[in-house]
């Protein structure tokens, strides 16, 4: 860029006379004009990036605030499914468990503590609106549930208390797996897999080989040993309190188990087999309740941790198909 030349108006000869500039000054000139349109172009961008950009601590940060919020969302699932399987544990401790000792249900009102209606959390105002109410909601649900635990605790405590005052009946209730393996169908509805139509499954059915050990679930008296029509062998055992257990489909029955033989807890009554109609070798196992069938998973308490109770009842749900 060049320097132009400026001009003076000389009153003596009444005329402009133009500047004269050396080389060095067109130097300095020129630089001057680069250096402060650089600086006018520079102060531009920083408007720009910070107004509709951002910094790069801002950008650092915003890339941070999404991270935490995706792991927000990931925890409020992860707090949805802890919510579901304890409301699952308290269905089961009212209607087995209380149930069971003969104790009142603890009504959902009573459970939830009086939640809902907590401090609106003012502190979290400071952040944007999704994440205010993402970081109230599982405060909220946090406190929720830690209520609830609590609750389900001191239920858990007075049920070892009643279990210890009632140990006699509890002594014949039906409250073991009669068998070690591992759930593979469960009461209700069930599609028959030799019959090929859905009927009422009055059981559970339990994984076993042939020949696997099957234990009495509860103390009581042999009632009926021998073969029932698509059962195949067949034990039953009355404990009394109006409970009734039957284990299907046996392989062979140990000599002394035979009607009238007081059996215990735990006791050897037979081995597993696949007698009658079944689509292979398993156990088929009933409960009676003053000669009503009932679900045998609700009957595991003594036998299986929570964790382990709620996957049988997973598998219930997902398998639609009995083996009997």
């Amino acid at each position: 860029m060049s320097l132009h030349n400026h001009y003076y108006y000389d009153e003596e000869s009444c005329e402009f006379i133009p500047m004269e500039y050396n080389k060095a000054e067109q130097i300095i000139y020129n630089l001057s004009i680069w250096i402060l349109t650089g600086v006018f172009l520079s102060g531009l961008g920083i408007i720009f990036l910070s107004s509709y950009v951002g910094t790069p601590a801002e950008l650092a940060l915003k890339a941070e605030n999404e991270i935490l919020f995706k792991q927000l969302e990931t925890t409020k699932k992860s707090i949805l499914d802890i919510d579901s399987q304890l409301k699952e544990i308290a269905e089961a401790d009212n209607e087995v468990y209380r149930s069971v000792l003969g104790l009142e249900e603890i009504s959902t009102d009573e459970r939830e503590a009086g939640s809902g209606g907590g401090a609106p959390n003012p502190e979290f105002d400071v952040y944007n609106q999704s994440t205010a109410d993402l970081l109230r909601w599982t405060s909220s649900k946090i406190d929720n549930l830690e209520r609830r635990i609590s609750i389900q605790k001191l239920s858990f405590e007075e049920l070892k208390q009643s279990y210890n005052t009632n140990k006699d009946k509890l002594q014949h209730l039906p409250a073991i797996k009669p068998t070690a393996g591992i759930l593979l169908s469960s009461f209700g509805m069930r599609e028959h897999p030799v019959l090929g139509y859905t009927r009422t499954h009055g059981g559970a059915d339990f994984r076993a080989d042939i020949g696997s050990s099957v234990y009495s679930t509860a103390n009581g008296k042999i009632k009926y040993v021998g073969l029932r029509g698509t059962l195949g062998r067949i034990i039953v055992i009355d404990h009394g309190y109006g409970y009734e257990t039957l284990y299907a489909h046996l392989s062979s029955v140990p000599k002394d188990i035979k009607r009238g033989t007081e059996v215990k807890r735990g006791q050897l009554i037979g081995y597993s087999g696949n007698s009658g109609l079944t689509e292979g070798p398993h156990l088929h196992y009933e409960i009676h309740l003053n000669k009503q069938k009932v679900n045998p998973i609700n009957y595991l308490f003594a036998d299986i941790s929570p964790e382990e109770y709620l996957l049988f009842q997973e598998i219930a749900r997902k398998n639609t198909k009995s083996m009997d």
